[in-house]
């Protein structure tokens, strides 16, 4: 039976204290990477969004890590922060929850010094109501709810622009927030955390909500949803990350081998059919 392990509010103040601590310099210590022979036959120690990055850890760790010599730890966290907090402070090794474009601006609004690893999945955002069956139910008066960091958000306004829904600023990228919007077409937007917005499903309209979180909530996002963000030229993989200087570890590079295998490629496509999609061999960076 899988345990979950969950981050008391004890470990999320030591990682802030931690975090607040290593903010105080402009680039990673050398000094606090690990070495790569000391740690190896210690467990790695993973944070992960519950579903499906902890799932396919576990998957890993259950029927594929031990032919490889690797322990494998999987610490499951709810939201969007913790997970590189932890990571940056070294209170795990490494994280698996996130794309490229929030890590970017992760990094550059707390000083944090993560880098990916190796891609491996896609989480579909998509559009979704209890109130509504098409897109053409959407009029003007309604509220469609959106998470509220910075590029999920961007995200979120480029699938409801892209649908017909609002207008954006011409050129606008993946920051687009609210005020870039040049025509709501009578909507109301609530801004909401990611992890809280299936649950606000009951008391809006309409809400854009991560793939994750879509399933978490027992959503299909290639059935459910409204609308669905396309899987091609698509720059938001989650991907394997670590403290810089930590890429080189021999258990993440295990690790990384184990998430690129044909065995998760064949877990994600049986397990999500089309909801996760394998994103091997694009480029994190």
């Amino acid at each position: 039976m899988r345990t979950n392990i969950k981050l008391t509010a004890g470990i999320a103040a030591t990682a802030a204290l931690a975090l607040g601590l290593t903010a105080c310099g402009t680039s990673s210590d050398p000094s606090t990477a690990k070495d790569a022979a000391g740690a190896a036959d210690k467990p790695l120690v993973v944070a992960a969004s519950p579903t499906p990055h902890a799932d396919i850890l576990n998957f890993v760790k259950d029927k594929l890590a031990a032919k490889e010599g690797l322990k494998l730890e999987v610490k499951e966290f709810t939201d969007y922060v913790l997970p590189n907090t932890a990571t940056e402070s070294g209170q795990v090794d490494a994280n698996f929850f996130q794309h490229k474009p929030y890590l970017d601006d992760f990094n550059k609004k707390n000083n944090t010094h993560i880098v990916p690893v190796v891609n491996v999945h896609l989480e579909p955002l998509g559009l979704y109501s209890k109130n509504v069956k098409s897109l053409k139910d959407i009029k003007a008066g309604q509220t469609i709810a959106v998470p509220n960091d910075t590029t999920n958000e961007g995200r979120a306004l480029h699938l409801l622009a892209d649908n017909g829904l609002i207008t954006l600023k011409p050129g606008i990228g993946t920051d687009a927030k609210l005020s870039d919007i040049t025509d709501k077409k009578g909507l109301e937007f609530k801004e909401l955390e990611a992890a809280t917005v299936p649950r606000a499903l009951n008391d809006v309209d309409a809400a854009v909500i991560n793939g994750n979180y879509a399933i978490e909530a027992k959503l299909e996002p290639a059935k459910d949803s409204l609308a669905l963000e396309k899987a091609d030229g698509n720059p938001y993989a989650n991907f394997l990350a670590v403290k810089e200087g930590n890429e080189k570890d021999a258990r993440v590079q295990k690790l990384a081998k184990l998430l690129n295998s044909p065995e998760v490629k064949k877990y994600i496509e049986d397990t999500y059919k089309g909801s996760v999609i394998p994103a091997f061999g694009a480029p994190a960076k």
